[in-house]
């Protein structure tokens, strides 16, 4: 008798990160990730500096600081704020906490990668709803909710589309579904959205006890490195949550460079206006070459190619390049490319490049 694992383990397929590196050894332009060109804060960065001289000490286990900052920051009660290692770690927390063998997950067709991956860990079935004209379908969600359904997530803009739905339809979706079921909106990129029916959910999370709204500190506060995330909840969600996560499950160095950055409000402007100025750059020059962009709310950009060999030959174009891009093949989009939103000149790089490659086609 030999040792083997769960059988739903078996089933995932391992996440795999954007590439680094190109295949030119002269440069590499990595837009492969949707990582801030801009950083993190400088006020952030000393933060994290000053934690050097206490590396031999646990870290707060609550993330009080954090927390403090966030709520102060967010106007959110700190109490129903729960921070972990990236908002991956809050993810997997929900699934272990309510979900498993017999129930079912649901998500859409075009979802983060991880809430399927996070879904088969807990021993559930995941339920892949899908999308209309690359957006979250309320209705399809609500038709695909069953006696089994135990939680439904939606990326809120979702990666890798870049597409939102309004705060209504949120709330309409809230209101479709049973109470026993958990709503989880993640927010990883909520702070880029400047549209004015947009929300990230704190506001539902409040309407009950079944929604809970997660956010992260790898985006546009640059932390990526760090590993932070948190989530607004319920105080019964947030009970049961810490229960479940480990007693220092975020370093001092996070918790300290989070609450820096959270703080900078000027910093988070200054990134937030930014990307949306070079994202109007690039789109204009893409479509103008011929190129088909999907209308992006976020830091990134799906190019739909048309084609799966034209996407193909496009990656390698820009990869030999020195460019580094991301394919979403494992998001089902065989045809598209996802470019994250660069510097200035990283961006230039890219329409000068893809403009070569159409004239090559």
């Amino acid at each position: 008798m030999s040792l083997k694992p769960k059988e739903s383990i078996l089933q995932i397929q391992p996440y795999k990160g954007g590439l680094s590196k190109s295949k030119n050894e002269k440069k590499t332009i990595k837009l492969s990730s949707n990582e801030t060109p801009l950083g993190a804060s400088p006020k952030a960065i000393e933060a994290y500096k000053a934690e050097a001289d206490k590396l031999f000490r646990y870290p707060d286990g609550g993330a009080t600081v954090l927390r403090e900052a966030i709520g102060e920051v967010y106007g959110l009660n700190p109490e129903r704020i729960v921070c972990g290692a990236g908002s991956d770690e809050i993810i997997s927390f929900l699934c272990l906490a309510y979900a498993g063998q017999g129930d079912e997950v649901i998500y859409t067709e075009h979802g983060f990668l991880m809430y399927k991956i996070y879904t088969l860990t807990v021993g559930a079935t995941p339920v892949s709803v899908p999308e209309v004209d690359l957006k979250t379908s309320v209705d399809n969600i609500l038709n695909a909710v069953n006696d089994r359904t135990k939680i439904v997530f939606i990326a809120n803009p979702n990666n890798p589309t870049g597409s939102y739905i309004s705060g209504g339809e949120v709330k309409r979706l809230r209101d479709g579904l049973r109470d026993d079921i958990l709503l989880v909106l993640d927010g990883a990129y909520a702070e880029y959205v400047e549209e004015e029916d947009y929300s990230a959910g704190n506001d539902i999370v409040d309407l009950g006890e079944n929604t809970v709204m997660t956010r992260t500190f790898s985006k546009i506060y640059g932390l990526a490195a760090l590993r932070i995330g948190w989530a607004y909840c319920p105080e019964s969600v947030a009970d049961v949550m810490n229960r479940t996560r480990g007693p220092f499950n975020v370093s001092s160095a996070a918790i300290s460079a989070a609450a820096a950055a959270v703080r900078d409000v000027e910093f988070t402007e200054k990134t937030r206006e930014f990307n949306l100025a070079q994202l109007k750059v690039v789109v204009s020059a893409l479509q103008n070459i011929g190129l088909k962009t999907v209308p992006s709310v976020g830091n990134f950009l799906l190019v739909d190619l048309e084609n799966e060999e034209k996407a193909k030959n496009a990656f390698e174009y820009l990869i030999e390049s020195g460019i580094v891009v991301r394919p979403v093949v494992n998001y089902g989009l065989k045809t598209c490319l996802r470019i994250t939103i660069g510097l200035e000149d990283e961006n230039q790089s890219v329409i000068e490049t893809l403009t070569q490659f159409m004239k090559n086609e």
